[in-house]
Order: C-alpha cells, then structure tokens, then sequence
C-alpha cells in the first residue's frame, strides 16, 4: 500500500470518537476497499442506524435508498429504433467506453464481437460496478442495451452517448432497481 493511501487510511480510521467509531470504521473500511481495488473511487460508505448484525445490507456501501426502497442498482434497459450505424464494431467500443466514463464506473474489460450474415454487434462492458452491453440488428435497425451500475453510478448519464453515436429515431427505457428490499 502506498504512503499516500496509508496516510488517508489513518486520518479516516482516526475520525469519529474514536478509531472503533461505526462511522470512521465504516469510512477507513470503504477506503481500504478502494485502496484494493475492490469499488469505485466515488462511492461512499453508507452509515446506517441500523445494526449491521441485524441487517446485513445495512453497512454495504453498494446499497441504496430511494424513500423506503432499498436496492443494489440501477438497470435501465435501452431500445434505439431507427438507429444507423450499427454495423460498426469500432464505433460500438468506443461508444461502451464513453458511456462507461459518463457513467462515473470504472472499467474492467471491454468486448465487441462482429456476427454474420447480418454484421450484427455484441459488446459488453464490464465494470467494477456491473455492466453496459449493447446488441445490435442492423438489419432491424435496432439496438438493445443494458446499463446496470451500482454506487453512486448514474445510469441515465450513458443516454446521450448512445444517442450521439447510433442516432435513434425513437428510444425506449425501463429502469428496474436490481437488489430490491423493503
């Protein structure tokens, strides 16, 4: 572990009253879970009043609330109709890794694949957070995404990359928050 880290690391653990403290635990364990690589520098531990024995989503910083729901992520599913240039294999990698910048996720692989007869495209980010995926019919002129991001990710940030790129006629979206407790 670098210095650096370190240092961030026993200033965090230091805060609260004391290094125990739930909060300064909670914040020296989320940092040293992005000092591993294992979450996206953004996020943030969540401090619940709740006890963590007692529930088990209630120290995750993963998790999210929206009013009383509680949830993993964010799915948004993606329909562009009458989209153009979806027979382009280097435009969809680029177009994956811009939106995975939008998003604020943080990229671990990209693959793009090239189908035939119809030229059609399989792609998929993935991310520390989830993934991004995009199928394509260029035939249909038609384009399915995935973009389902945990933390502080923001889904709906990667719509107007995938506009810009493939130029759609009509979008459609769903969300569904992935992880749903009550």
């Amino acid at each position: 572990m670098t210095s650096g880290i370190a240092a961030k690391l026993a200033t965090v653990s230091n805060s609260g009253s004391g290094a125990n403290s739930g909060s300064g635990r909670m914040r020296h364990e989320a940092l040293e879970s992005w000092a591993e690589g294992r979450i996206n520098p953004g996020a943030r531990a969540r401090v619940s009043k709740t006890d963590a024995r007692a529930d088990p989503y209630a120290a995750d910083d993963y998790f999210r609330a929206r009013g009383d729901l509680r949830f993993a992520g964010r799915h948004l599913l993606i329909d562009l109709w009458g989209a153009r240039r979806l027979d382009d294999l280097d435009l969809a990698e680029a177009t994956l890794r811009e939106a995975v910048a939008a998003v604020g996720a943080t990229l671990l692989h990209v693959h793009v694949h090239h189908f035939t007869p119809n030229h059609g495209i399989s792609g998929v980010a993935v991310l520390a957070e989830s993934h991004i995926s995009v199928h394509t019919w260029p035939e249909a002129r038609y384009a399915a995404l995935d973009v389902f991001v945990c933390g502080d990710c923001n889904p709906y940030a990667a719509i107007p990359v995938l506009r810009r790129a493939w130029t759609p006629e009509r979008v459609q979206l769903a969300e569904h928050l992935r992880g749903l407790t009550a």
